[in-house]
C-alpha cells in the first residue's frame, strides 16, 4: 500500500467517523419550526453583593413573532444586545450562590420586553439560552 492510498483511506475514515456525531449532536430540536435569530459571545455581568463577580457569555436563539422576518430582524440586533447588556446592569440577572451561570427566566423575560419598544409588539416569541459559558469557573461559589 502507497502512502497516498494511505492517506485516502484515512481521510475518508475521519470523515465518516465525524459526520455521524455531527448529525446526532441536536437530541432536543427546539418546539417551533418558525424563523430565528441567533446572537452569539454576549458577555453579561455577574453582580453579587454589589460587586462584579464574573461575566458569563450567553448565546441567543430568539424565535421570531408572525410576519417577522430574519431579513428584517438582523439590522435590530445590536439593538437587542444593547438593550440586554443595559438590563443586567441594572438589575442582575445572577443566580443566588452561583457566579458561573444567569437566571434564564429573568433574562429571556427582559429581552423580550426590550424587543416590544425596539422592533414591536409580538416581535419576538421566546428567547432560547443556547450556551452559557463563564470567564472563571473555580473559586465562583459564594460563601
Amino acid at each position: 500500500m502507497d502512502r497516498r492510498s494511505l492517506i485516502a483511506a484515512g481521510t475518508v475514515a475521519l470523515t465518516s467517523v465525524v459526520a455521524q456525531p455531527a448529525a446526532a449532536s441536536n437530541p432536543k430540536p427546539s418546539r417551533s419550526s418558525g424563523p430565528a435569530l441567533s446572537i452569539a459571545g454576549l458577555g453579561l455581568p455577574v453582580i453579587a453583593d454589589g460587586r462584579l463577580r464574573n461575566y458569563v457569555f450567553v448565546s441567543l436563539r430568539l424565535e421570531l413573532g408572525r410576519g417577522k422576518t430574519i431579513e428584517q430582524m438582523r439590522p435590530k440586533e445590536a439593538y437587542f444586545r444593547d438593550a440586554l447588556v443595559k438590563a443586567a446592569h441594572r438589575t442582575p440577572f445572577s443566580v443566588a450562590g452561583d457566579w458561573t451561570r444567569l437566571d434564564e427566566a429573568r433574562l429571556s423575560s427582559a429581552l423580550v420586553s426590550a424587543a416590544n419598544s425596539i422592533s414591536g409588539p409580538g416581535s419576538i416569541t421566546r428567547v432560547e439560552i443556547v450556551a452559557q459559558t463563564p470567564r472563571r469557573h473555580s473559586g465562583m461559589q459564594a460563601s
